[in-house]
């Protein structure tokens, strides 16, 4: 499978400590998080049940999702809380002239 480089926006769009969801060209939707020390990207859905963790919270480097509570880092995808128990993938991000670059 190549990489590809995914465009999720200018870095002024995400507030430190909050989320935005972005669709991948593979039909995947990504969960962009920006934390004090940078931005991670972590698939969106939470691998307890098919929920959106973009409807959950951000708490430090965990996302907490809202429908059974289970809690992930964003910074390696460890499942933190239960009833999640499979960790999320991760995407490695970078910034280039503004913009966060996703490699999906």
């Amino acid at each position: 499978m190549n990489d590809s480089q995914l465009d999720a926006g200018s870095i002024n769009e995400i507030k430190p400590g909050k989320m935005k969801r972005v669709d991948a060209d593979n039909g995947k939707r990504i969960l962009i998080c920006h934390l004090e020390d940078g931005f991670y990207a972590v698939d969106d859905m939470c691998t307890h049940e098919d929920a959106s963790l973009y409807l959950g919270c951000l708490h430090g480097d965990r996302v907490h999702c809202s429908l059974h509570g289970g809690e992930f880092n964003v910074k390696t995808g460890e499942a933190m809380v239960e009833p999640a128990e499979i960790p999320l993938q991760t995407y490695p991000v970078s910034i280039e002239d503004g913009r966060i670059l996703v490699k999906v």
